[in-house]
This record gives structure tokens, sequence and C-alpha cells, in this order.
């Protein structure tokens, strides 16, 4: 050690003039490179709110637990992170800012690949803000990128449903389509059935209005079983609760035909009247929550809240010169300490080996006069 400090001390004057040197040379080559500038824009994702749903579903029974089955998938902001990293958005900007001619290439995976490098897009843990940053050595251009990635996500979002709201929008909407076209059809089997005397003594209404209840909490729950099955097994406990509810309702539904059935003897209006009813309440059932999912979607709205939009830097982001020099003249004056230090153990080992030969040299000569 103490052999390196005064290596150290000896060659002290070239070290320092040295590094001086590299650190000089590297400030000048700074400034031939081309500055970069870098800019910024940060935005705050839609937010998943509460569903309006959820104080009207506890008088729907079975449906209850519907509306969370169909979107209870929710959306962290990584999603809209991994929607802006999209092949498809990288394509839409280089298309939009003619990024192939800039990049002076003919293929666009390199020019993705450009792009990815000069993009930089993360979500805060702390703030939940999303950030973007484009480094360009235009400073108009880079603004420009930056804000187009946020326009491009609400693109996206206006045509994906990935909101609980609007999974539950379109998840209903789908089954009003369906219920509609049901109902239709069961009025006009009920339109086409007529009336007589056994239909009317037998008082249908109540009983229909009560089957169709019952169906139609039965179609629920078979819908929720359907997606509940999406993601757990048969032996997860809310699977095995919904099919006991099923066995239950089904009990009921089929004590309840044999109740009606036996009263339509010689018609069957009861049974059209009773289809027709239960695809009514359907319907409503359905429609309600339709509706609601509209109204939680349009709250929602997939607003992208621009908090500090992007415009164009007035100072270069790199290099930074000051510390590309403080760098390397710190790394030249290690290389420099380095290369000294080495250099006077190498010749000390040399010498020691030559002196090592002389003497064999010499004691071989003594022997042989011998």
């Amino acid at each position: 050690m103490t052999d390196v400090l005064l290596i150290l001390t000896l060659r002290s004057r070239l070290i320092l003039l040295g590094s001086l040197l590299i650190g000089l040379s590297a400030l000048g080559i700074s400034f031939a490179m081309t500055p970069i500038f870098t800019a910024r824009t940060s935005f705050l994702p839609p937010q998943q709110q509460q569903s309006s749903a959820a104080s009207a579903l506890a008088s729907l029974g079975a449906l209850s637990g519907l509306a969370g089955a169909a979107g209870g998938i929710k959306s962290p902001a990584d999603q809209y992170v991994a929607l802006m990293q999209s092949v498809t958005v990288a394509d839409r900007i280089i298309d939009q800012f003619k990024l192939m001619t800039k990049f002076e290439t003919e293929y666009r995976f390199v020019a993705r690949k450009n792009l990815d490098q000069s993009v930089r897009i993360a979500a805060g843990k702390k703030d939940g803000l999303i950030g973007v940053e484009v480094d360009s050595d235009d400073p108009a251009l880079a603004a420009n990128i930056a804000n187009a990635y946020v326009e491009e996500l609400r693109r996206f979002t206006a045509v994906l449903s990935l909101t609980e709201a609007q999974q539950r929008r379109v998840f209903f909407e789908n089954r009003v389509k369906q219920s509609q076209a049901a109902l239709l059809n069961a009025q006009k089997d009920l339109q086409n059935s007529g009336f007589n005397a056994g239909a009317v003594k037998a008082e249908p209404k109540a009983a229909a209005e009560a089957y169709a209840r019952l169906q139609a909490e039965l179609t629920a729950a078979e819908v929720r079983l359907q997606a509940l099955r999406a993601n757990l097994t048969d032996g997860a406990p809310e699977v095995k609760r919904q099919l006991e509810l099923i066995s239950a309702l089904r009990g009921q539904v089929a004590k309840t035909e044999g109740t009606t059935l036996a009263a339509a003897t010689d018609s069957d209006y009861i049974g059209r009247y009773r289809d027709y009813k239960y695809q009514e309440t359907l319907f409503d059932l359905f429609s309600k929550q339709y509706e609601l999912a509209r109204v939680d979607e349009s709250r929602e709205g997939a607003l992208i809240q621009v908090i500090d939009p992007a415009t164009p830097p007035e100072r270069k982001s790199r290099p930074k010169r000051a510390i590309l020099a403080m760098v390397w003249t710190v790394l030249g004056a290690a290389g420099l300490s380095s290369w000294s230090v080495l250099r006077v153990l190498w010749r000390r080992r040399q010498k020691s080996k030559e002196g090592i030969e002389r003497r064999e040299r010499l004691r071989a000569e003594i022997l042989s006069g011998r």
C-alpha cells in the first residue's frame, strides 16, 4: 500500500494533467454532439367509480350479483401504459409524423424500435398519474409526439371496454337485445293464442307473473354461474352456492309450472301468457341495468384529464456537458493512476526477473569453471 501511494505521489503531475486533458477533450466532443430535447406530459387516467347500480341491485333478487360478475375486472394504470406502448399506437405515431423518413429507414420495425428508444411511458405509484416523455432533436416534434400519445389513448378508450362501467354496459346491451327479441316472439305467440272460458276461470295473471319472476331470477342466476365459471372451478365456494341457488329456483319453477299447467286443460293461453310475462320481466331487469351502466359510463366517461400538456422544451436535456466532462475527468484520473501503478510494478517484476536470471547465469559459469 505504501508503494502504491508513493507511485501515485511521484506520478501525480502526469495523472492530474492527463485527466484534465481527457475531461477537456470530452467537453469539446460534447459540443459536436446533436442536442436532444425532452418533452413531457402527464395526465390522470380514467378512474374507476362506484357504480350507481349498487343501490338498485338489492331489489333485483338473483340479478344482484350479475353486474359484478360481468365487469369486476379493474383497469389499473399499467393497462393504459400497455395500450400506449402497443404496436397499433406506434404505427399511428410513425405515420402521423412521418418518422420512417426521419429515422431514414425503409422498415417499419426499425422505426418502431427507434421510437421506443425515444419514448418513456410510466405510471406513478404514489400520485396515480401517467407520464409520457419523448426525446428528439426537434423540440416541437418532441412535444407533438408526447401529446399525440394522449390522443391515441383517447381513441382507444372510446372503442374498447376497459372500465367496469363500460364492461357492464356492453354485457347488458347484449342481454337487452336478446331479451327484446325473445319478448317480441312471446308477444306474437300470445296474440295468436286467443281466449276461452277455461283460461278465464284459471285467472292466470297472478300465477303467470309469479312464474315470470321466478324464471327471470333463474335465468339471471344461470348467467351469474357462467360468469363465475369463467374464473373459478366448480369446487369454489361461490360456484357451489350459486349451484344450490339454481337448484332451489328450478324446484320452485317446476312447482309453479305444474300448478299453472294443471289449470290450463283446453288452451295454451296460460302457457303463452306466462312466457310473455317472463320475457317482459327479464327485459325490464336487463334494461334497468343497461341504463344504469350507461349512466356510470357517461359519468366516468373514459375521461383522460391532462395535468401538464407537453410544450416545446426551451433547454436541451442532453448531452449534459459539465457532467460529461467531470465523469471523463474522474475516469481518466482512475485510468492513469491504475496504468502508472501497474507499469511501475511490472517494471519492478521485470528487473527482479532479470536479476534472478543473472544470478543463475553467474552460478552456472562458476560451476562450469570448476
